[in-house]
This record gives C-alpha cells, structure tokens and sequence, in this order.
C-alpha cells in the first residue's frame, strides 16, 4: 500500500489536534457547559481544506466528546473510507457533499444531517464546485476507547 501526502497531511493534521486538546485540557478534566466563538477558533489548513476544532474532551457521561468544523475543497474526500467505534454526527453548514453509509452514497447539501454510526464504513467527499464546510460531533461511550 502507497502512502500518499494526503495520508500524511491528515495523519498529521490529527497528531496536532490530538495534542492541541491535550495540552488545553488538563488530564482528568471533565469539559463543563462552555460557549465557543466561532471567530476565537483557530482555522488550520490542510491540504484537503481546512478545520477548526471546538474541543475534545472527557464529559460527565463520555470518555471523549469531540467538535470540529471540516472545509473540503472540491472534489476532496475527508478520507478513504473506514470505521471505528465512535458515532459521529455531521451537519452540513455549506456545500454539498457525498456520504458513505450504509454501503450507499447520499448526495446531501445544507442542514443536512447525516450519523455515522459505531464499526460502519464511512466517508465524505465534497462534490460540489464550492468548498463543503460541515460540522463533526463524535463520542466514544464509556467503555468504548482503545487504550
């Protein structure tokens, strides 16, 4: 298998956010009702685009709770698809975007909501002409988190 830069961009765009979340929080911490200001929120490019993440963090009743903001050039796919135990909600702020899921593509545009739900193959793509900007709510159940 050929390791492309786009591998190795988003590998490393989620070492980064990894790090960022943990030096912002403290370990043991538990994220309390908090309001983020979408312009107070750094905007990191990528090669695919670019992200904002809001925060990831322990909650009162999830080992992680996790927020970010991906803009997709055209054409550009989040990633291949894959799976993993967490859930993930997408919200669709702008653009329109091809879903993997369930082993079907949906084309969906703004305020479209699409879940992901734990060990399902999924996936993104922007196929529009316009950037795609959605938002990504994931959490990992107790219990649920590779150590």
């Amino acid at each position: 298998m050929k390791i492309t830069k786009r591998d190795l961009t988003v590998a490393t765009l989620s070492v980064c956010c990894t790090l960022t979340c943990i030096i912002a929080q403290p370990k043991g911490s538990i994220l309390e009702s908090t309001a983020f200001d979408w312009n107070n929120i750094a905007v990191r490019g990528t090669a695919i685009g670019s992200v904002r993440t809001f925060f990831r963090s322990t909650t009162a009743t999830t080992d992680e709770l996790e927020c970010h903001v991906t803009t997709l050039n055209p054409g550009e796919a989040a990633h291949a698809p894959h799976k993993h135990q967490e859930e993930e909600v997408i919200i669709i702020k702008e653009g329109t975007v091809e879903a993997l899921v369930n082993g079907e593509k949906k084309k969906v545009g703004p305020g479209s909501v699409i879940f992901q739900a734990s060990n399902q193959m999924h996936t993104v793509r922007n196929v529009g002409k316009t950037p795609a900007t959605y938002h990504v709510v994931s959490w990992h159940s107790p219990g649920t988190m590779e150590k």
